[in-house]
C-alpha cells in the first residue's frame, strides 16, 4: 500500500465520488466533457490531491480521489464543483442558458477503505460501458 505524507500526517485517503448537473440534465458529452476533466486535474493538483480514476457520463461525474486528511474532501468537492461551474458556463453560453447552476448541491462520498482500489477503479471504468 502506498502512503502519501504532509509535514503532521502519513495517510491513504481514497474516496468515490459522484454529483450530478442541476435537474440530472445529460449536458455532459463532447466539449464540454473534455474540458471538465481537464478542470479537475487542474483542481486536484491545486489542491494536492490526486485523481485516480475519472469518468464523466452524460448526467454524472464518477471519481476515485486522494485527498490529505487535513484538507478533506468536502472542501475538495466544493473548491471542484464551484471552479468547474464557473468556468464552464462563462465558455459554454448553452449550459448558462439551460441552467441556473450547473451542479446540484449535494454529491455522494465513499470511502474506498477495505476494497481492492483495482476494484473501484473497474467500475468506475466500466460506468461508461451501461
Amino acid at each position: 500500500m502506498n502512503y502519501k505524507s504532509n509535514n503532521n500526517v502519513v495517510y491513504s485517503c481514497k474516496y468515490h465520488v459522484i454529483w450530478c448537473p442541476k435537474y440530472r440534465r445529460k449536458i455532459l458529452i463532447g466539449a464540454i466533457a473534455d474540458r471538465l476533466k481537464e478542470l479537475i486535474h487542474q483542481s486536484a493538483i491545486e489542491h494536492q490531491s490526486e485523481v485516480i480514476e475519472l469518468e464523466i457520463m452524460p448526467d454524472r461525474v464518477h471519481l476515485l480521489v486522494e485527498v490529505d486528511p487535513q484538507y478533506g474532501i468536502h472542501r475538495l468537492v466544493k473548491q471542484i464543483k464551484g471552479q468547474t461551474s464557473r468556468i464552464l458556463r462563462q465558455e459554454f453560453q448553452r449550459i448558462k442558458s439551460r441552467l441556473p447552476t450547473l451542479w446540484t448541491n449535494s454529491y455522494f462520498v465513499s470511502t474506498v477503505g477495505g476494497a481492492p482500489l483495482a476494484m473501484i477503479k473497474q467500475y468506475i471504468e466500466n460506468q461508461k460501458k451501461k
